[in-house]
């Protein structure tokens, strides 16, 4: 794996607050930054503060907003590949120790936001693949090379013919 890229943060415009808020059919919670955007130039990953509004922790950092990317991730772990991935981890000791390093890369930079006092990342880090979404968010806000299964899955979306087309018909703005 290769140096961890920081993501390029942009500032959450009020236009941006209001199509995520449209994509995720509820206001958006803990949101900091648009870390990444779909072709059409739609949020497709925002930046999460460590906490919600309320104080209670909230540990994915990086969470996919675009409906087009998350249906097809919702397909793909539908057809159980998380489980296969998770096997991979038992006998792969070099997956095992790059999945290592992106559970620690990701506690550093959400702990470098706000320390929540323990280990928990996102995803099932770093025992498990939990979640397609919040791997694919992750590399999409930080690069490739920073998350093995987030490249995976975005080698399997492209396969699909991501990116292309508008994520988000119904959004107009």
């Amino acid at each position: 794996m290769s140096t961890v890229e920081l993501p390029r943060l942009e500032p959450v415009t009020d236009a941006d607050r209001e199509i995520i808020a449209e994509q995720l059919g509820r206001p958006p919670r803990a949101l900091r930054a648009v870390a990444a955007r779909c072709p059409s130039g739609h949020p497709s990953v925002v930046q999460t503060s460590p906490r919600l509004e309320n104080g209670t922790p909230f540990p994915t950092l990086y969470y996919l907003t675009c409906p087009r990317l998350s249906s097809m991730v919702g397909r793909l772990e539908a057809s159980g590949i998380m489980r296969e991935m998770t096997e991979r981890l038992a006998v792969d000791e070099e997956l095992a120790a790059a999945y290592q390093r992106t559970h620690e890369a990701y506690l550093a930079a959400r702990d470098a936001i706000e320390p929540l006092g323990h280990q928990v990342t996102a995803g099932g880090m770093p025992g498990r693949v939990k979640c397609l979404h919040v791997h694919l968010a992750h590399t999409l806000a930080c690069g490739p090379g920073v998350n093995p299964f987030g490249d995976e899955t975005l080698r399997l979306l492209t396969a699909e013919g991501w990116p292309s087309g508008t994520c988000a018909q119904k959004i107009t703005h």
